[in-house]
């Protein structure tokens, strides 16, 4: 598909300096990893997925459903990405409110250096724009702009546009490959959740109104779209009905109900704890997983929490290390020894193992509850402050886990 949407609630805020810096190295050794294990062309494709940019924002501590996941990733990534950019092959450009106008220069830029064609880019920024503001008009106006380039010339896009009535934001996802024509049908369908009547000028059968791409405003074929792939709700607290709870359960046995020295013998993860094998077990799967996996994006909270405090505050000390192990499995494969990077991805494939077994019991409330009465062990924080050792402790959810 060429073109996805997500619905997501409008939140405002600010993103802390000390999860914003977490965010950008976790972010760009996620993008190495699979740029190296699977290509270019595959993380832009991963990019123009709304359910996997979403599961991303999620496993890197943000807000698992709001709006500001958009702008927060974009900014991670264009800020640790781009110091990169000549080894990795990859270029963000624009970002929110004066960023995105810039998104031209950036890209006239990065073709002086590479050799691509400035003026082709530039066209394609605009035009996906001009599609998503203009010639789809779904109440939503635009006030980001992201254009993700590989140094192969293909690119994606990504857009958030607000709809101040409805306090909801919808973001927009495009992808090079699957574009054969901006003004006539750029995607599969057209998704979004129907507050009524949608201007859609780039179907198909409002081809007789596009003599020109400036006459698409002056027709309307009243074209009703369909409902959209990922609608989130509006609720701030994760819902057991936000997650699938039987792979919610597998990673979590995966990774309390298995003694660590196995770990340390079997994935070579020598000092890491449960907790840690916890967050690095769903990074495996953001990493090595299948689109049908991140169709619940909110599981990926449970790997490192979120700042507002759901579905637990975000542990530090366990960001830190799940950095760590990543960041060296991934300079360890640069030199041939390649263990440590193998180690992730057979992570991921022993959950996929307890997965095909495993029936949960009702253990998520208990869970989340224990997360954040231990959160003041693994340095927790939120944007309201540290978090403190509680009264009580919560009941041990290990022995609920399985039915």
């Amino acid at each position: 598909m060429g073109r996805a949407y997500a619905d997501l609630p409008l939140h405002y805020g600010k993103v802390p300096q000390w999860l914003a810096e977490r965010m950008s190295r976790l972010g760009v050794a996620i993008t190495e990893a699979v740029v190296t294990e699977y290509g270019r062309a595959e993380f832009l494709r991963r990019m123009g997925d709304p359910h996997w940019f979403q599961a991303l924002g999620c496993v890197m501590g943000m807000d698992w459903h709001s709006s500001g996941i958009t702008t927060s990733v974009m900014g991670a990534l264009k800020r640790s990405v781009n110091e990169r950019s000549s080894e990795l092959g990859i270029y963000l450009c624009g970002g929110r409110g004066k960023y995105s106008l810039r998104t031209p220069d950036e890209l006239r830029q990065i073709a002086m250096r590479t050799g691509l064609d400035g003026a082709s880019l530039v066209r394609c920024s605009k035009l996906a724009a001009k599609v998503d503001n203009t010639a789809v008009q779904d109440g939503y106006q635009l006030y980001l702009h992201s254009f993700i380039l590989t140094a192969d010339g293909h690119w994606a896009v990504i857009q958030q546009g607000m709809n101040s009535a409805t306090r909801m934001a919808r973001r927009y996802h495009w992808v090079s490959e699957n574009v054969g024509s901006f003004v006539n049908e750029p995607h599969a369908s057209v998704c979004g959740k129907n507050h009524g009547e949608i201007l859609n000028l780039t179907d198909g059968s409002a081809d007789s109104t596009r003599s020109s791409f400036v006459s698409l405003t002056r027709e309307n074929p009243d074209k009703m779209l369909r409902e959209a792939a990922l609608i989130l709700p509006s609720h701030h607290e994760v819902r057991k009905t936000d997650v699938n709870m039987k792979r919610l359960g597998a990673a979590l046995v995966l990774a309390h109900e298995h003694n660590v020295k196995d770990f340390e013998s079997l994935l070579l993860l020598e000092g890491v704890g449960p907790r840690t094998v916890q967050a690095l077990t769903l990074v495996s799967e953001v990493i090595h997983g299948t689109p049908s996996r991140f169709r619940d994006p909110a599981r990926f909270a449970f790997a490192l929490g979120g700042k507002d405090g759901h579905p637990f505050p975000v542990p530090t000390k366990v960001y830190d290390k799940t950095i760590n192990v990543l960041e060296t499995s991934l300079r360890q494969a640069k030199i041939g020894n390649k263990d440590k990077a193998d180690s992730l991805k057979r992570l991921h494939k022993m959950a996929l193992r307890i997965e095909k077994g495993f029936f949960p019991d009702d253990f998520f409330d208990a869970h989340i509850a224990k997360e954040r009465a231990e959160s003041y062990k693994h340095g927790g924080r939120t944007v309201f402050g540290k978090a403190k050792k509680p009264e009580t402790r919560p009941d041990s959810v290990q022995l609920s886990l399985w039915k």
